[in-house]
Parts: structure tokens; C-alpha cells; sequence
């Protein structure tokens, strides 16, 4: 086992606290701008234009434009917007930064249109860009894949309002020299994870929790209930993750960004019609209306959504929208737990929604300390803890060997001019 470098840690230690702000505020400030253009095409325009905005013709029309103003910048700005997401993981190879502005305008353009992914991709996408293009340029010892997984943790902490979903992340991805202590090469990120946490709720609240009903405790039934769940959750995600491949396939047969992007966005306005405004955008705000009132819908009008929102995120990431897919598969995990209670009233709602947004989340990012710290988070209930690390296991059975939603062989993005 190698010595602690405590000078080199003390070193990196200034540089990965600068990050996890940095990380931080550029989340901050994309999601602000994010909000206003959606406050204009959802709310002022319409006001203006006295159009429904629940209506086809003008959810249509939105994420259409939203397709085709996406592509332009994936076609022409200079830099483009990074390689096409559907052949990278959550945190992929540097981009250059000359890709950063155009990363950014896609994310904002499709979080404020109504395209159903989050944003964690695209903004740690900027945050790995930024930094290691400065720190191999003002330390250039520790080298970009230090500097890229700094800011990834520095971005996941932000995003999520608490180091622990990136230090989650990090044992499971943390890589380097296996002789180093794990403590050694989470030192820096840990920095950057809590400083970029502390500068979010500095600046707002973060809340990703739900209105549901405590766990009443642990019956016997529910040991059978908890892996039932997550295995039909993990089943959905894994369908979702077989037809990827074929939907990124059907899209880029149109070879242009242009095309493939406004037929992207066409058809998620074919869907956003079918399955309504709660079916579009990111879906944080969207699991929280929809928990609020669960008497609102039937157990039909839950599997609708279910379905719509799946084939919104498939059709999102497979036409190449610039956008994460935690966001979407937790309100799919949500909305499935909800289903449960509806159709067997005596299935604790805590348990089924944990165990929904698990088995989703699992299937999708493969992570499962992230899935399991995404489904205590959104119950927000550490009682249900044991149930969700017993219930998470057959779930990776089911998906040991399963492929994945990331297009392995990338498909080229740029047209000749």
C-alpha cells in the first residue's frame, strides 16, 4: 500500500474546491436561463399569442422548433455541442472547449422545450471540459482524468444538493492506481463534490423528495414486494435500453443533425400530445405534481404515462437531444410505484416508489449506489434503506448481462456543409 501524499492532496485541494463552485454556479445559471426561455414559450408567448398551451398545435410546434434549433447548433456552431449522447455515459471523454457554448445552448434549448432528459450529462460534459482544460494548464501534474473526475464529482454534488450521491458514484468508478487508498483518490473529488453542494444550497434550496406516505415498518410481505417491484422496474428500463439501439438507428438513417433532430422533436410532440405536459420536460417538478394528487389518475391513465415517458426518453436520447436520463427514469419510477398502490392498495406507497425509481434507475445509468441513494432520496425515508440494498440485488441478476442504453459505434453528427 502506497504512503499518503498529503502535500500532493494539499495541493490539489484549492483547485478542486474552485471547481466545485465553479460546477456549481454554471448548473446554477443554466437552469436560470433554462426556466426564463421556458417561462416565455410556455407562458408569455402563448398569453400573448392567446394559444393553449395544452393543446397539439402548440406542443407540436415547440418541440419541433426545439429540434430544429438544436440541430442548427449542432450542425453550425462553431465547436458543435459535443459528440452524440447516445454513444457516451454519464461522465464520457473530455470535449474540447471549444464544444462548451455549444453544450450549453443545447441543454438550455431543450430543458426549456419540453424535451424529456435532465441535465446532468450535458453540464458535467461542460464542467470535465472546463476544468481540465485549466487545471492541466495550472497543475499539470495530476493529469485530465484527475481533472475530469474533480468535476464530475464537483457537478454531481451540486446537482444533487449533497456530496454523497458523488461520493456513491466515485467507489463505484474511481479508478487509478489500485495500490493508492481509495480515501487518497476521493480526497479531491470529495472537495469538490461538497464544496459544489454547499454552493448549491447557498443559492437555492434543492428538494427532490415527494409527498407519499411514511413506510408504516417492516412486514413480512414486504420482503417478497420490495424485489417484485424492482425487478418489474428493472425489466421496463432494460426494454427501454433493447430498443435504443434501433430508434438511434431509425433516426440517423436521416444522416443530417437537422433531420434527425426536428424529426426528433416532431415526434416528441406526437407524444407530448398523447401523453400530456406531465409526460414532457425533465420530470422533477412533473413526479412531484403528479405524487401530490395520485387520486387524479387511474391505474390506466399511470400506465399511460409510464409508457409515453419511457418511449419520450428513448426517442429524446436516440435523436441525439443534448440531455441526461436520470431525471426522466425516477419520474417513471415514481409513477410506476404509484401504479402499484393504485392497483394493490396494500403495498406501502414508500416501498413501491422506492423500489420503481430503483430498479429504472438501475437499468439505465447501471450505477447501484446511485439508484439506491435516488430512491431514499425521493421517498425520503432511510427506514426503507435495508429493504432497497435487498431489493437492488435480484434487480442486477436481471440486468448482469444486459445491454446497455449507450450506442457503442458513434454515428457521425456532422454534415458537409
Amino acid at each position: 500500500m502506497k504512503r499518503t501524499d498529503v502535500r500532493g492532496l494539499l495541493r490539489l485541494a484549492p483547485m478542486a474546491v474552485a471547481i466545485g463552485i465553479g460546477s456549481a454556479l454554471l448548473l446554477v445559471a443554466s437552469s436560470a436561463l433554462a426556466a426564463r426561455l421556458q417561462h416565455f414559450l410556455w407562458t408569455w408567448l402563448p398569453g400573448r399569442l392567446s394559444v393553449d398551451t395544452d393543446g397539439p398545435l402548440w406542443i407540436i410546434t415547440v418541440l419541433t422548433a426545439t429540434g430544429l434549433a438544436v440541430g442548427l447548433v449542432v450542425w453550425k456552431w462553431p465547436g458543435g455541442a459535443g459528440p452524440d449522447p447516445a454513444t457516451t455515459s454519464l461522465v464520457a471523454a473530455p470535449s474540447p472547449p471549444s464544444a462548451v457554448p455549444g453544450l450549453l445552448i443545447t441543454l438550455i434549448l431543450g430543458l426549456a422545450g419540453g424535451v424529456s432528459l435532465g441535465p446532468e450529462n450535458p453540464i458535467i460534459a461542460v464542467n470535465v471540459a472546463l476544468a481540465v482544460y485549466l487545471g492541466v494548464r495550472l497543475l499539470p501534474g495530476p493529469g485530465g482524468a484527475t481533472w475530469a473526475g474533480i468535476a464530475a464529482a464537483g457537478t454531481i454534488g451540486a446537482m444533487f444538493g449533497t456530496p454523497v450521491a458523488a461520493a456513491l458514484s466515485l467507489t463505484e468508478s474511481a479508478t487509478g492506481d489500485k495500490d493508492t487508498p481509495l480515501w487518497d483518490r476521493l480526497f479531491a473529488p470529495l472537495l469538490a463534490a461538497g464544496s459544489g453542494a454547499l454552493t448549491l444550497q447557498l443559492l437555492e434550496e434543492p428538494d427532490f423528495s415527494i409527498a407519499v406516505a411514511p413506510y408504516r415498518g417492516l412486514h413480512a410481505l414486504d420482503l417478497l414486494t420490495a424485489p417484485a417491484v424492482a425487478l418489474v422496474a428493472a425489466a421496463l428500463g432494460l426494454l427501454a435500453a433493447l430498443a435504443f439501439p434501433y430508434v438511434h438507428r431509425a433516426f440517423h438513417t436521416l444522416r443530417h443533425p437537422v433531420l434527425i433532430l426536428t424529426a426528433g422533436g416532431l415526434v416528441l410532440g406526437l407524444l407530448g400530445v398523447w401523453g400530456g405536459k406531465l409526460t414532457m420536460f425533465k420530470g422533477l417538478e412533473e413526479m412531484k405534481e403528479l405524487a401530490g394528487d395520485p387520486a387524479a389518475q387511474t391505474v390506466g391513465g399511470l400506465a399511460l404515462i409510464i409508457v409515453v415517458k419511457l418511449i419520450a426518453l428513448v426517442v429524446a436520447a436516440g435523436s441525439s437531444f443534448r440531455g441526461g436520463r436520470i431525471f426522466p427514469v425516477v419520474f417513471v419510477g415514481v409513477a410506476l410505484g404509484l401504479l402499484v398502490t393504485a392497483a394493490f392498495p396494500g403495498v406501502p406507497a414508500a416501498l413501491a416508489v422506492g423500489c420503481g425509481i430503483l430498479g429504472l434507475t438501475m437499468a439505465v445509468t447501471r450505477q447501484g449506489w446511485l439508484s439506491i441513494f435516488m430512491a431514499a432520496t425521493v421517498v425520503g425515508d432511510v427506514r426503507l434503506l435495508p429493504l432497497l440494498c435487498l431489493a437492488i440485488l435480484p434487480a442486477w441478476l436481471l440486468l448482469a448481462n444486459a445491454p446497455e442504453m449507450e450506442i457503442h459505434e458513434p454515428a457521425p453528427e456532422r454534415a458537409a456543409a
